[in-house]
């Protein structure tokens, strides 16, 4: 809760840092990225300070693998903030001995990340958890974040270097980065983005749980605890088919919102597959009342 503090604090700065400095890097205000990068940690940082404080009693590779998160999360802050001070790029920048060093620094930290994620996971789903409709959010949701994780990885292969001398990567696909994009995220409208499945699959971290809060909240009286599992473990299967899907698109060089007729198609199977299951799990619901007589 300290980095998610500090993490505040900088998104502040950075969202000076937008409107007050006209430099302009890859397309888009310079103190951009390290502006979504941090408000992205505040919300990771407190989504996971939470899931943890939900574990009945305080485990201690919990604790080392949440330290090394906020470790490697600052180092990839530092580097971030540090391009940003010095005028250029932190993402795929090889072009000097520097920059080079610096992006396998930001490569490691991220390795580590997933791995310290990795192992609070393993923890979570070991430690038995008193409400199974939140155990069952948290722990799809830590899993499904780790999906978001892996969907970054093409963006660092050899297939997406641009051929541009000293970029060893790139987000977008078909089109060079820094092109015509969604407001704010500036994800490519002319061709794919990796970073959208990455986005939607990391954010499966909040959506899961604000889904189970939303069941607890205001489905509790009308379906059983199982049925509320049930219903979550259907989100969650679904939740992740459109992770693979988003950055399938992507891989395609197709723009989010100008699909083709065969992701029209596979968006169809997903929507008629949820809706199935889910109307499966209302029809065979118990009412909780029913489950108490029982």
């Amino acid at each position: 809760m300290v980095f998610v503090c500090a993490m505040a604090v900088l998104a502040v700065v950075c969202g000076v840092g937008i409107f007050a400095d006209p430099r302009v890097l890859t397309g888009v205000p310079i103190w951009l990225k390290p502006f979504k990068f941090s408000v992205s940690f505040v919300l990771y940082g407190v989504t996971l300070a939470w899931m943890l404080s939900l574990l009945p009693q305080r485990n201690r590779v919990a604790k080392w693998a949440a330290t090394a998160v906020v470790a490697m999360a600052l180092s990839e802050m530092v580097v971030i903030v540090g391009q940003v001070l010095r005028g250029t790029t932190s993402h795929y920048n090889e072009t000097t001995p520097l920059n080079a060093a610096l992006w396998k620094v930001m490569g490691a930290s991220i390795v580590l990340l997933f791995l310290a994620h990795f192992v609070i996971g393993i923890v979570v789903l070991r430690r038995p958890i008193a409400n199974r409709v939140a155990a069952c959010a948290v722990r799809l949701g830590l899993g499904l974040s780790l999906l978001g994780m892996l969907a970054a990885v093409p963006m660092v292969l050899p297939t997406q270097a641009p051929g541009i001398e000293g970029v060893a990567g790139a987000h977008s696909v078909g089109v060079p980065d820094g092109g015509p994009g969604l407001p704010l995220v500036g994800w490519s409208t002319t061709g794919g983005d990796l970073r959208v499945g990455h986005f939607v699959g990391l954010h499966s971290l909040q959506a899961l749980p604000i889904l189970a809060i939303v069941l607890n909240r205001f489905l509790g009286t009308r379906l059983d605890e199982r049925s509320r599992v049930r219903l979550l473990v259907v989100a969650g299967a679904a939740y992740g088919v459109l992770t693979m899907l988003l950055t399938w698109q992507a891989l395609r060089g197709q723009p989010l919102l100008r699909p083709d007729g065969l992701t029209l198609a596979a968006v169809a199977v997903v929507v008629v597959a949820t809706g199935t299951a889910v109307g499966g799990v209302v029809a065979r619901r118990r009412r909780p009342e029913l489950v108490l007589a029982a």
